[in-house]
């Protein structure tokens, strides 16, 4: 295999999903001057964690995922998460309401639907729990629109599946936030590189393997790309890099050698999804209608019965079943585990599985379940549910942040962080949930991180005004602005409000 010497560039995005399509958006928008090249190893884009049966699918604004609002030990309901997660959720909508008024964007509907949000609970317990969570965010600005009841009609109304010949009895409460949505990213993914393509300096690369990272003499990275057609591999240099690559970005941020990423590490955890092929019952349910995790599930397996819009046609999911595998990426190796491995992360990989025995033995219980089993948690949500109606699919691969902890040797996260070098020329995106939703959010963050100089200038100030007009001020304390905001993102992204 020969190697080509390569151009030089501004900006190199490694993966073709929603967050390196968010990202050049952004510096579209923010920095027109520069070029960018994007590098993805499939054949598309946005055909791995961003496909739409590889994700969650929901826009996360924390209205309906329960484990965003952890119980304390006193009982009460520790709110900050879920705000900061909304917060940031609308930044994404103030960012596609830009787009769109723009032109860079087409129809909102074309990746965008009002779906309601639902959490769904049963047992004095979590009734309890879902009462307490309704009274502390309903009291809220960010979430005033929440309803609870624990009516039996009106939850019939609300999600008639969900309560069709269901056993009474047993105390159950329902909160609903009719300004929800679901969001295919992996459309939107493909529309922003779309708007993209219409750019001077801007190139897709797809069936391109990013293989290696070597700091520059000059300044920036050295990046040696593969073409996977041409098998040649030719080096682009690049004052600034971003790794997006969803699974992918570990092993490459380890290439990298930057200091910043010493004793990360990863732990996959795969999925399926119960998928209705009865178009009848896909009729009858429109909600996303989540419940509680079990005990020692990770977030990413919140079960929920879950209305999509999948090529422009509902589809009906239930899930998902956690699994697990070696692979960092559903389209990967199994060797991705073990060769992610390294002097720098053994021991905060064996102190995470040291102490996370419950989340281990939940996985074994999940791969080991039989059709019966995967039916009897469908009909918790779903009492007619009958397996003739459902087939199985494999879902998504995410993998968890494993980093060290002074303490414990090792911590295992279940979000999304950002890992960049002190020079500011590389940056990876590590992590799972709420991942796409929120990630426009984290994108500005990352570019006034790495290019501080262009961020301190006015012209960039007004320009991020123009994109994210609540830029400066705080959502989640005031309410004001929070109105405004809303107000233009209900009406360019045809959101609903109860």
């Amino acid at each position: 295999m020969s190697m080509d010497q390569g151009e030089v560039v501004d900006v190199v995005l490694v993966g073709g999903g929603i967050v390196s399509a968010t990202l050049a958006s952004i510096l579209g928008q923010l920095m027109p001057d520069k070029s960018i090249r994007v590098y993805e190893r499939l054949e598309s884009v946005a055909i791995e964690s961003s496909q739409v049966m590889n994700n969650a699918g929901t826009g996360h604004a924390a209205n309906c995922e329960l484990n965003y609002t952890p119980e304390k030990p006193d009982g009460s309901i520790d709110i900050a998460k879920a705000l900061s997660i909304n917060e940031a959720f609308e930044v994404s909508l103030q960012l596609w309401s830009h787009l769109v008024e723009a032109g860079a964007l087409p129809a909102p509907s074309e990746f965008l639907n009002p779906i309601p949000h639902l959490s769904f609970v049963w047992g004095e317990n979590d009734v309890r729990f879902l009462r307490t969570r309704h009274a502390r965010l309903g009291g809220h600005p960010m979430f005033q629109d929440m309803r609870i009841t624990e009516d039996d009609a009106e939850m019939a109304e609300w999600m008639p599946l969900v309560m069709e010949d269901r056993p009474r009895g047993a105390p159950l409460a329902t909160t609903r936030v009719d300004r929800g949505t679901d969001i295919d990213f992996g459309v939107l993914a493909r529309l922003l590189f779309d708007g993209m393509q219409r750019r001077a300096d801007f190139s897709l690369h797809v069936k391109h393997h990013v293989k290696g990272l070597q700091r520059s003499p000059e300044g920036g990275w050295r990046v040696t790309v593969q073409d996977r057609e041409a098998r040649q591999a030719r080096e682009v240099r690049a004052r600034f890099v971003f790794l997006g690559a969803g699974g992918g970005a570990l092993p490459l941020l380890q290439k990298s050698g930057i200091p910043e990423s010493r004793g990360y590490g990863g732990f996959p955890v795969s999925g399926h999804w119960l998928v209705c092929t009865n178009p009848d019952i896909i009729a009858r349910h429109r909600a996303k209608v989540y419940g509680k995790a079990a005990v020692g599930a990770p977030p990413m397996s919140v079960p929920h019965l879950d209305t999509r819009i999948w090529k422009g046609r509902p589809a009906l999911l239930f899930g998902p079943y956690a699994g697990f595998t070696t692979k960092y990426l559903k389209q990967g190796s199994f060797l991705d585990l073990p060769r992610s491995l390294t002097f720098d992360n053994l021991r905060p990989m064996l102190a995470v599985a040291r102490d996370n025995t419950s989340l281990t033995r939940y996985l074994v219980s999940q791969v080991l379940q039989s059709p019966e089993q995967r039916l009897g948690s469908l009909r918790q949500f779903m009492p007619t549910a009958r397996m003739e109606d459902w087939r199985l699919e494999v879902a998504g691969q995410r993998v968890q942040i494993i980093k060290p902890d002074p303490k414990r040797g090792g911590k295992l996260e279940f979000g999304t962080e950002v890992v960049a070098s002190a020079d500011g020329t590389l940056a990876a995106l590590l992590g799972a949930s709420p991942g796409a939703s929120t990630c426009a959010a984290t994108m500005f963050e990352l570019v006034q991180r790495c290019f501080p100089d262009r961020a301190g200038t006015a012209d960039f100030q007004a320009a991020l005004r123009r994109m994210i007009p609540s830029t400066g001020h705080s959502l989640s304390i005031e309410p004001d602005v929070l109105r405004t905001v809303r107000d233009r993102n209900n009406a360019v992204l045809g959101l609903r409000s109860a």
